[in-house]
């Protein structure tokens, strides 16, 4: 019996992929473990070995396709004994394909979450259609329909403004353009519908994010060159916003004295061997330090070393540090394990390492996936400061700014320091204040005193 090749679930927050090459052309045998297929996911490239043996019948979806979903099938293989064209010949007349249209479905447009600030991802009925001039918004009490100009429309869906609760001023009601100039001033508006029943008193109405072709009419055709998201980004948008609607961030900043710091790194290059066309065996960053004092303050802290799930809190064993590389098109936070127990080289050799697979999209799942907290440096940018966005399922994420030289009172007298500032973004569900200060104080105590993370 001929079996389906399907495409692979290569990370546990994929549902789709690009079936970027394959390896395989119809009529060649595979074994167990050929590899017969490259996958792109949002973070990678990644190799596909077959599971089965037997001999590629049919492929059903070509090299270079988009969006192809988990388990759908890809090719169809043909078993020992079975004959490859009768079987490529009932896959070819099996092959899925997309559903017509419904005589009676009708255009609509389809409506973004809700306002991010408001915490609302509630979908909301899909509004008429702006091309349609005979269209009519219907009352927010469910009585008559509101009948609208297309230009009152797209007005109030920039402005977020619900049509049903404004006063037309036009021919039979009609609701026009300045109606809605009217209600961004608070005049013209009915009083709001009463709540459903079940809801919370005096919870807010779901703000509407303005439609793509909204945002696109607010500029001259032309003027702009439309570029459709990646898979990539789409990913890292939903992550992100997921992790500022339902993570309670909260901010802890230390200013740290990096003199020591970089004094050791220096020292510590200037001693690395060379091998024989004199390159060093390593060099160590900044940023080298500072993914080990993360790590050790996780180990004198362990209340910190945690994830939090809505039955309980994870308390991990291992002092597991992601770090933030940025690579075209987004990011990516490759894991450090067990940071705590590494020396400096082994880490500034591991992440030169994720770092350039990751720019070449060649990092597996479990490299990246994972951890309890994270490493976001914009210093080497000159960034003084800032906050990151904690990257779920981590508790917390540090946000590394440029060093810079200071005045400071040292002993009575003025001294020059060097000194760089540090941010710790924390989930209060899983770290409260005191314990992220607690945290925080024993990353600030290794950034400075790096002589206590080799002992």
């Amino acid at each position: 019996m001929p079996i389906n090749i399907l495409m692979p679930a290569l990370s546990p927050t994929m549902e789709k992929g690009n079936l970027a090459k394959w390896l395989k052309k119809e009529g060649d045998k595979v074994r167990s473990g050929d590899v017969i297929a490259e996958i792109e996911t949002d973070k990678a490239t990644m190799e596909y070995e077959a599971v089965d043996e037997g001999t590629i019948a049919r492929i059903l979806v070509p090299a270079g396709t988009a969006d192809v979903a988990v388990n759908a099938p890809i090719a169809v293989l043909a078993v020992e004994g079975e004959v490859v064209t009768q079987v490529a010949a009932g896959a070819k007349a099996d092959a899925p394909k997309a559903a017509a249209p419904k005589a009676d479905a009708k255009p609509a447009e389809s409506v973004a979450q809700g306002s991010a600030a408001l915490g609302q991802g509630a979908p909301a009925t899909a509004a008429p259609s702006v091309g349609s001039a005979s269209a009519a918004a219907p009352r927010a009490n469910g009585g008559a329909r509101q009948f609208a100009s297309p230009l009152a429309r797209r007005l109030a869906k920039e402005a977020g403004i619900d049509l049903g609760r404004v006063e037309g001023s036009g021919p039979h009601g009609r609701v026009v353009a300045r109606d809605i100039e009217a209600a961004r001033g608070g005049k013209g508006l009915k009083p709001a519908a009463a709540a459903p029943a079940g809801a919370p008193a005096g919870a807010p109405m779901p703000a509407l994010a303005p439609s793509d072709e909204a945002i696109k009419a607010l500029y001259p055709e032309g003027s702009y060159e439309f570029v459709p998201h990646d898979q990539m980004r789409r990913i890292i948008a939903q992550r992100l916003q997921v992790a500022k609607q339902t993570i309670p961030h909260f901010y802890l900043t230390v200013t740290c004295t990096i003199d020591g710091l970089l004094a050791a790194r220096e020292a510590v290059n200037a001693a690395a061997p060379k091998d024989q066309d004199g390159k060093p065996a390593w060099k160590l960053s900044v940023n080298d330090f500072v993914i080990k004092a993360l790590a050790m303050g996780l180990k004198t802290v362990p209340d910190a070393n945690v994830t939090w799930t809505e039955a309980g809190l994870l308390k991990h064993k291992s002092a597991d540090v992601a770090v933030a590389v940025a690579i075209p098109g987004g990011l990516i936070t490759p894991v450090v394990r067990n940071a705590d127990t590494k020396s400096l080289s082994v880490i500034s050799a591991e992440m030169k390492d994720f770092a350039t697979r990751a720019r070449a999209r060649r990092l597996k799942p479990e490299e990246y996936q994972g951890g309890a907290t994270a490493v976001s440096n914009l210093g080497m940018y000159g960034i003084e400061e800032f906050a990151a966005v904690i990257n779920p399922p981590h508790a917390t994420i540090l946000a590394v700014g440029a060093g810079a030289q200071v005045p400071v009172v040292k002993d009575g007298a003025i001294a020059v320091a060097t000194q760089m500032k540090i941010t710790l973004s924390t989930d209060h569900r899983a770290v409260d204040g005191a314990l992220g200060a607690e945290f925080l104080g024993a990353v600030k105590r290794f950034v400075e005193n790096p002589v206590m993370m080799v002992v």
